[in-house]
């Protein structure tokens, strides 16, 4: 048997670096599809998440060099640690807008039939106002307190008027999630006062909310991330020529009227919108009825309310009878000790 000369790699060898190499792509596009596959697409991943080379420190460098590196490193594991599984949810219900995704969600999977599994379902679509972690119960308590606390902030930056939102065109994060724009204009100022107020107010509370992350308003419509098969397909970004058609169509206007605190991780609703744990509703939307998460707090109001009232009168009529019972008692062995001695007379 012949040896490899020096420095050399036989072919088993070979192989089995072929196989690592595999392997390791493999797993690191599973890792970024991971992290992209959460509602918050505005976050530049490479950022928040890549682990940063620190560099060497001379042994004969001054202290104040190793506190450096010693800082670098909590901020490092800060930001690891930091995973929000909350954010506060602008519902998109327009028929008129949704209508419109539909269509374009159609266009592109008959251009390509593999891409129907990176689309947002129906009863998602949402704009992202902010993203945040809530650890325990305690702590979600702590947030809704915090919705609460912030629609007086937002009527005030509103002042009585409307606000509406135009959604025209196509763009994408990085070619991995797709979206619609949110139209320039007036609008777009209130808005942003609005994300700031609310990031605001959660960082008030002691919730780890935005860190530093810039607001981008969209909606997301298709997300690869949502299919991680289909990068072993071969499909690893949006092409712009899927979606050319609907480059500057005008999807149609939403009036904002609801936020609400939703979880990223628990189960949907029924209809495809996620699980919500308390909303705020800033007027009325078109002057219509109530929308299904406001009519569910109604009713989970209306029947705390029923329930306190059934005990406080279970307890006034206990009282009263109880009272009027113990005299009429005492009155009744009276009576029949009389009647027992006039029946001995």
């Amino acid at each position: 048997m012949e040896r490899p000369e020096a420095g050399g790699i036989n072919s088993s060898e070979c192989e089995d670096m072929s196989r690592k190499s595999e392997m390791s792509e493999e797993l690191e596009g599973k890792v970024m599809d991971s992290l992209i596959n959460m509602p918050f697409a505005t976050i530049d991943i490479k950022d928040d998440y890549e682990i940063t080379d620190i560099p060497q420190v001379n042994s004969k460098r001054s202290k104040e060099n190793e506190l450096i590196k010693s800082d670098q490193i909590k901020k490092r594991k800060k930001k690891k640690d930091y995973q929000p599984n909350y954010f506060l949810s602008i519902p998109i219900t327009n028929k008129k807008i949704t209508g419109g995704i539909k269509i374009l969600q159609n266009a592109i999977i008959q251009q390509d039939e593999r891409l129907a599994k990176a689309m947002v379902g129906d009863g998602s679509f949402h704009i992202t106002l902010l993203v945040m972690q809530l650890l325990n119960e305690d702590e979600v308590n702590i947030g809704i307190d915090a919705l609460l606390e912030l629609k007086p902030s937002i009527e005030e930056i509103l002042k009585g008027k409307h606000l509406v939102l135009p959604f025209q065109g196509i763009d994408t994060f990085g070619s991995q999630v797709g979206f619609v724009k949110l139209a320039e204009g007036e609008h777009i100022k209130p808005l942003l006062e609005i994300a700031e107020a609310a990031k605001r107010t959660f960082q008030e509370k002691g919730i780890l909310a935005g860190e530093n992350r810039s607001f981008k308003p969209h909606l997301t419509f298709m997300k690869l991330s949502k299919a991680p098969v289909l990068r072993k397909k071969g499909v690893k970004k949006i092409e712009p020529g899927l979606y050319e058609k609907f480059i500057n169509h005008r999807f149609g206007e939403e009036m904002f009227y609801r936020i609400d605190l939703c979880s990223m991780l628990k189960e949907k609703r029924s209809d495809g919108y996620y699980h919500c744990e308390s909303s705020v509703v800033i007027g009325e939307k078109d002057g219509g009825e109530p929308e299904d998460a406001e009519l569910v707090r109604l009713s989970k109001r209306l029947v705390e309310n029923a329930v306190l009232k059934a005990v406080q009168q279970y307890l006034e009529e206990t009282q009263n009878k109880k009272q009027p019972g113990e005299g009429n008692a005492v009155k009744t062995e009276e009576a029949d000790g009389n009647g027992s001695d006039n029946n001995r007379k």
